[in-house]
């Protein structure tokens, strides 16, 4: 027997808003949906605790996570892929010259 090629796991994108802790990342996944009487859509977040084996993740990177089996208490997430990164900021250094005037 073979195994399937596609597991019937969710799927989920979201942004890491927290990586402090060792290979753990928090994700938050932004859904939207249509409220049932009033017909107007809505946004709901709702934060993950996902697995990062090798520590890539880092702030404001967008992700996609897959379900797993339980890791820890609240871990149940594993990180599959990082689809975006996070938007480098200007230097620090650069920062400071521009509001100083310095050439």
């Amino acid at each position: 027997m073979e195994a399937k090629a596609e597991t019937n796991r969710r799927k989920m994108t979201g942004v890491v808003v927290r990586d402090k802790m060792d290979k753990t990342v928090v994700i938050e996944v932004e859904k939207l949906f249509k409220h049932p009487k009033y017909h107007k859509y809505l946004s709901r977040k709702k934060r993950y605790k996902a697995h990062d084996e090798k520590n890539e993740c880092r702030n404001g990177d967008r992700v996609m996570i897959v379900e797993s089996r339980p890791l820890s208490k609240e871990k149940r997430w594993v990180v599959k892929a990082i689809v975006e990164k996070e938007k480098l900021m200007l230097g620090q250094e650069e920062v400071s010259k521009h509001d100083t005037g310095q050439n």
